[in-house]
């Protein structure tokens, strides 16, 4: 079977990898493994012999250029946050369709800023570090829905329904709980914000509908409330410390990436080339797509995964490019243009062609995986 379109890019990338290596080995680096084959030696010392023409003192602004990127679009997507808790506390100050609705499309705004972030990831960065990275607060998925509140069939169900195993909702124990005993088990971050507002997705052409009068007049009310603003302030926090590793003004994270030039640009390519192949057309996409489970679909609650893909494709194309506002600066096109032109207008027309066909999806993502095989909606994940 083939995979959805974003693995259109994977070659690309795969080759892009290489060359930020080679690139890294010509300065003096080591690489370890297997003895290459005579064709890989061949086309690494091609490689090589191209990406030695580079100087440190580009590479040096690409990765300034990249951590100015990335410093501003944490920023952007806290401010649409903050907005976006603005919302949900008028709404639980005053439940009324009107302010349920406000924080919805705050939510989807906020969404929308976070999506390119995804592609500062997968580096061992402030974000996803294995020691103390919040990502796992901030954006796992898929959810449980069971684990936090009722489903269908299931009053009872979930944290807020449970004041007798959980006497009182709090920050700490929202935190413990995510991903105890179980990785769908998630109790926090942007999907468990969706679930809250949302609810459960029972629809098969929208998303879900969660009724007002669960933050009124519905058993536990105040405690689902507490829980949602409680768990958009740790979302607030949780992005304000990846922010703030990124700034140009004592960032610990930011002073640390820009002291190897030659690691941080192949950190740059690791990260667009695993959003890229391994978690959006793999993870994201290829497993929706053989299931038809909109369970898998990323934002399910609200059925904003048609825009999800988007921005995360479109974080792959700002990295490639260092394309952002209010950033100037070169990005990866500007190395590889340099060492490899064919590379680089093969990556700029296959990032455009991905972005576009993604945008143009003709129906909503949950439509899209459960149609039948050849369906307009799954030929269009495939083309």
């Amino acid at each position: 079977m083939r995979v959805p379109s974003p693995a259109r890019l994977t070659s690309a990338l795969a080759a892009l990898v290489l060359l930020a290596a080679c690139g890294s080995s010509a300065d003096g680096g080591s690489t370890e493994g297997s003895e290459p084959s005579a064709e890989t030696s061949e086309t690494g010392a091609e490689t090589s012999a191209a990406a030695s023409a580079v100087t440190p003192e580009q590479k040096e602004e690409v990765a300034t250029a990249y951590a100015d990127l990335v410093h501003a679009a944490y920023d952007a997507s806290l401010t649409s946050a903050t907005s976006m808790q603005a919302a949900i506390e008028a709404f639980l100050a005053q439940p009324s369709d009107a302010t349920l609705e406000a924080a919805k499309q705050a939510w989807l705004t906020a969404r929308d800023d976070y999506g390119p972030t995804e592609a500062f990831r997968f580096y061992d960065g402030p974000i996803d570090n294995p020691d103390d990275g919040p990502e796992g607060q901030i954006n796992a998925w898929p959810m449980d829905e069971a684990y936090v509140d009722y489903v269908e069939g299931d009053a009872s169900a979930g944290i807020v329904n449970d004041p007798t195993g959980v006497p009182e909702i709090t920050t700490e124990v929202i935190v413990a709980a995510n991903e105890e005993g179980g990785e769908t088990n998630i109790s926090t971050g942007w999907h468990a914000v969706e679930f809250l507002l949302w609810g459960q997705d029972q629809s098969d052409d929208g998303p879900g509908s969660r009724l007002l009068t669960d933050y009124t007049t519905a058993p536990n009310a105040d405690r689902r409330a507490t829980y949602l603003k409680l768990v958009t302030q740790q979302l607030i926090d949780d992005l304000t410390s990846v922010r703030d590793q990124w700034s140009a003004d004592g960032g610990a994270y930011r002073t640390e990436f820009l002291a190897d030039p030659d690691q941080a640009v192949t950190n740059m390519v690791r990260g667009i080339g695993a959003l890229n192949t391994g978690e959006l057309a793999g993870e994201r996409m290829t497993v929706a797509y053989e299931t038809k489970d909109r369970e898998d679909e990323h934002s399910c609650f609200s059925d904003n995964t048609n825009a999800d893909v988007v921005n995360n494709i479109t974080g792959v194309r700002m990295v490639y490019l260092g394309e952002f506002p209010g950033v100037t600066g070169p990005g990866l096109t500007t190395l590889v243009g340099a060492t490899d032109p064919d590379l680089d207008a093969r990556m700029r027309e296959q990032l455009d062609a991905t972005l576009a066909q993604a945008e143009a999806f003709p129906e909503p993502f949950e439509s899209m995986i459960a149609g039948e095989d050849g369906s307009p909606g799954r030929a269009a994940m495939l083309e």
